[in-house]
């Protein structure tokens, strides 16, 4: 996670849930993530009903006070989902009763709609697995794969299945280039930069940046896994908790 404010403007958020591509065993975390940002005060599943493969969120639905959108699909083989939410979620955007939007799928067809709410001036934040396309990614300020989500003890187990099969767990990408760039757009006159406004940045430039991809809950963690690459200078502001600087060891120098 990063270690930045939530969106001021995010205090009432309304959660749409594409019930064809959301895992219903990680609702629970999904909440939580989006209660970050701020109160969720709607949340909607939407899905046809009438087939099987919905009844792994019956059992939610009542215990998280979550709203089932039917929608029966017309054609074989075509997602209605996708319109009913997308014209749910425009709706919504016009009555004015949310600062912000939580869209939960890992299907490319959000990507307009998460454009189009940010416009508007709204937050937007997805989440999604890791497979979600990159276009839905981008458009969302902040993007949560539901791979971070999972408990630790589901990670080691699923490694475990991986490893079994003979199926290589797929790398992390390396964070030191995005953690020096989104430094040198944070980076303040006497070469050091707030590791709050790092975190900033570093939703700007790749929304799905996550301290959990890497193993810790917190950027500061993932920034002191690496002393050879950066140095962190705390100062202590009154009774709080102490404010962190970054600097990468390159350029202790200048």
């Amino acid at each position: 996670m990063l270690e930045s404010s939530s969106p001021a403007r995010a205090t009432r958020i309304a959660m749409l849930i594409d019930g064809d591509n959301a895992q219903p065993s990680l609702f629970s975390e999904m909440i939580a993530e989006a209660s970050r940002y701020g109160l969720v005060t709607i949340r909607r599943i939407y899905g046809d009903w009438t087939t099987t493969n919905m009844n792994s969120w019956k059992d939610i639905l009542n215990s998280h006070a979550v709203q089932p959108i039917q929608q029966f699909r017309y054609t074989i083989g075509k997602n209605a989902t996708d319109s009913a939410l997308i014209i749910d979620a425009m709706d919504i955007l016009y009555e004015g009763v949310v600062g912000g939007f939580c869209l939960v799928s890992s299907d490319s067809d959000y990507t307009r709609l998460a454009t189009r709410v940010r416009e508007k001036g709204f937050f937007v934040m997805g989440i999604g697995a890791r497979k979600t396309p990159e276009a839905f990614v981008n458009a969302c300020e902040v993007f949560v794969y539901t791979e971070n989500l999972r408990v630790e003890g589901d990670r080691h187990q699923s490694a475990k299945i991986l490893k079994r099969k003979g199926v290589p767990e797929a790398p992390a990408p390396d964070p030191l280039p995005l953690l020096k760039r989104a430094f040198d757009m944070s980076v303040q006159e006497d070469g050091w930069a707030f590791l709050g406004t790092v975190g900033t940045r570093l939703h700007r430039l790749d929304p799905g940046f996550d301290a959990r991809t890497y193993g810790f809950t917190q950027l500061s963690q993932l920034i002191r896994s690496l002393p050879d690459e950066f140095e962190l200078r705390e100062e202590k502001s009154g009774s709080g908790p102490s404010v962190i600087f970054i600097k990468p060891r390159d350029r202790l120098s200048r």
